[in-house]
């Protein structure tokens, strides 16, 4: 089956799906993008990214292209035309079609929206099983991460650093040895005494969806969250680690470059987390059914 996508109007298969060469988004990276995950139709936490979608246009001075009840609708749509039960709805917003120029262009400018929607397979049981490793890269990104813009070349070059040498993921590390977030994901530790650490919200770090409810299902169980700055050494010298995104869910992380955490088996802590999301997902799919 030809996937669907939604492009600025119209419903197109994807051979025909385009966009204009002097698109800003194409020209300038002048656009924002949100991920989510479909599970039987259901957008897992649709409201919270809607919510951090019209943040980053606000900070990024773009108005939306509809409505936000007409955009879930499109969103929803779109995940239908593509018949899957389990996978992920991207959305982007470039701020439209214009002359090539560094300011921003009339603000008759309408928005440009692209929808595409895809099956993802689930996480290889073995690989949750196992664990991953990741690598630490200095972090050469702008000062406002907690945008969701497009233009995400340092997450690709530190990305492919981590595929190249084998690893899972990449670890950005500040100037001052602080760990911010990997390239596609939230990086979180647990200490001897149990406590998840994970970067507080800031300019430095995307306020994951993901990390976002795992915060909130994990106090919900009495669970200690501390939202602070953390080393690379003290990532090192954890207990456990792991790693959170829209894709990868709750993923344990069982090596940091070469340090070997624990016995290099997934911690009891880090899976009993991933089985309380897992538990949230499954309940969100039965509250439609």
């Amino acid at each position: 089956m030809s996937r669907i996508a939604y492009v600025n109007g119209r419903y197109l298969p994807h051979g025909a799906a385009t966009v204009h060469i002097e698109d800003r988004g194409y020209q300038f990276s002048d656009g924002v993008y949100e991920v989510i995950a479909v599970r039987n139709g259901v957008l897992i936490d649709g409201e919270w990214h809607m919510e951090r979608l019209q943040r980053s246009l606000s900070e990024l001075q773009i108005r939306m292209p509809m409505a936000a009840a007409a955009l879930n609708v499109v969103l929803r749509e779109t995940a239908r035309r593509n018949r899957f039960r389990e996978g992920i709805v991207y959305l982007q917003i470039s701020r439209g079609v214009a002359r090539r120029d560094h300011p921003f262009p009339s603000p008759d400018t309408p928005p440009a929206l692209v929808v595409t929607a895809r099956r993802t397979p689930p996480m290889s049981a073995r690989v949750i099983a196992e664990g991953v490793g990741v690598i630490s890269q200095p972090d050469i990104r702008w000062d406002r991460c907690d945008i969701k813009s497009i233009s995400l070349l340092p997450n690709v070059l530190v990305k492919q650093a981590a595929r190249v040498q084998g690893a899972f993921e990449a670890w950005q590390v500040d100037q001052d040895g602080f760990v911010t977030e990997g390239a596609s994901t939230n990086a979180w530790i647990i200490n001897s005494e149990g406590h998840l650490i994970t970067r507080p919200v800031e300019n430095a770090i995307l306020n994951g969806i993901t990390r976002r409810r795992l915060i909130a299902l994990a106090r919900a169980q009495d669970m200690t969250v501390e939202e602070r700055p953390f080393t690379l050494a003290e990532a090192k010298s954890a207990r456990e680690a792991f790693l959170t995104s829209t894709t990868a869910f709750v993923l344990p992380v069982v090596r940091i470059d070469e340090t070997v955490l624990g016995n290099g088996r997934p911690g009891s802590h880090t899976m009993g987390l991933r089985q309380l999301y897992m538990n949230f997902l499954a309940e969100k799919t039965l509250e439609t059914d």
